[in-house]
């Protein structure tokens, strides 16, 4: 096994070569595609074709964003998490949808990255549907692991062999610090889902944005110290926001 790491529009992605075929451990950015095309047909030289399985952690646009793409180009399968519905259902959840590519584009332009087209369906249409501590189709050394709190259906993959996990957003890596993630919609989950991660006792974790790390047990202690008790929304910090404005004009 080896992985590589690239470096995405706005996260890390984790591209996993094998002889008979790759494995992409999240489902990155639309934007992303040419980049990982040109990777795997220019530096690794095997067909795009060649990728074989995408696994979408959670439906953000840097974590889901090119999965129908790819796809549709190279015939690779898609897996996701068992759920029984749609992240981004009914109006709020188009609303939402909306709200979460404006602020994927507002994080590249932060970062200085040019605009690109961050478009995708709000529905995913998986081939697999996984299970806690399920093996990956077609790589069995590979487990999803449900961590559950940034949203309601993420999942973790844990390599077995090394010890390895890829945790996508359950924490963030900033200025050398540890911090949840924004959103969290589920508070109490994200905790016992830290505290699954920290009992682990993993040689490594790999961040969707952070790389490689290994956090002590301070660091969970911190993470789980400043871990929000409420849920931490854009709609919430948005009447927040609003409210704090119509005191400051009535003062």
């Amino acid at each position: 096994m080896k992985l590589h790491q690239l470096k995405g529009y706005i996260q890390c992605i984790y591209l996993v070569e094998y002889p008979q075929g790759l494995l992409l451990l999240d489902g990155c950015c639309r934007a992303d595609i040419n980049e990982l095309k040109r990777f795997i047909t220019v530096e690794l030289k095997r067909p795009f074709s060649d990728l074989q399985l995408v696994v979408v952690t959670h439906m953000h646009p840097d974590h889901a964003g090119a999965a129908h793409k790819l796809r549709a180009l190279t015939g690779c399968k898609i897996a996701s998490a068992k759920t029984s519905l749609h992240w981004y259902r009914g109006f709020n959840g188009r609303l939402l949808h909306l709200t979460d590519i404006l602020l994927a584009a507002w994080v590249a332009g932060r970062l200085g990255k040019p605009k690109k087209n961050l478009w995708y369906s709000p529905h995913l249409k998986p081939d697999f549907e996984l299970v806690d501590g399920e093996a990956l189709p077609y790589f069995a050394e590979w487990k999803a692991i449900s961590t559950p709190g940034h949203t309601d259906r993420d999942i973790s993959l844990l390599h077995e062999p090394s010890q390895c996990m890829y945790v996508a957003d359950l924490m963030v890596k900033v200025k050398n610090r540890f911090i949840p993630p924004f959103p969290i919609f589920h508070p109490n989950q994200y905790k016992v889902s830290l505290l699954k991660v920290r009992d682990m006792q993993l040689t490594a974790l790999w961040l969707a944005h952070g790389g490689e790390v290994r956090l002590s047990e301070s660091e969970f202690a911190h993470l789980s110290t400043v871990a929000p008790r409420l849920p931490q929304t854009p709609w919430r910090a948005t009447k927040i926001k609003a409210k704090l404005w119509l005191r400051s004009r009535k003062g």
